[in-house]
């Protein structure tokens, strides 16, 4: 029933900034937002999720360069990334998930790639 639709995707030089967006098509409020990437020949991973409250999670590889946050009212997720580094080039896929275990919902994925 709910579809997540994700931009802001593409190609970035190394140092520079993007930022991603994702929404659900219907108003998942109650949700726990978040960011996942998956490399080629990696397992997927968690890149940072935001709760309800506004705490937010980050793996240590991002912390201080990405922010995650979220509008409630538009029913979207956010990825500011900057700083960004070849390293961090990977699918990317945003996920809405209840805390104990409702419902799970993923986005189908969108490019990131750091390069020069």
């Amino acid at each position: 029933q709910v579809q997540l639709v994700e931009s802001g995707g593409g190609f970035v030089q190394p140092g520079g900034s993007l930022r991603l967006s994702c929404a659900a098509s219907g108003s998942i409020f109650t949700a726990i937002m978040g960011w996942y990437r998956q490399a080629p020949g990696n397992q997927r991973e968690l890149v940072a999720d935001i709760s309800i409250g506004g705490t937010t999670n980050y793996a240590d590889s991002v912390k201080g360069r990405f922010t995650i946050s979220r509008d409630n009212v538009k029913n979207t997720v956010y990825l500011q990334m900057n700083s960004l580094k070849p390293e961090d080039t990977a699918v990317y896929y945003c996920n809405f998930r209840h805390r104990i275990g409702a419902y799970n919902y993923w986005g189908p994925g969108t490019q990131v790639t750091v390069s020069s």
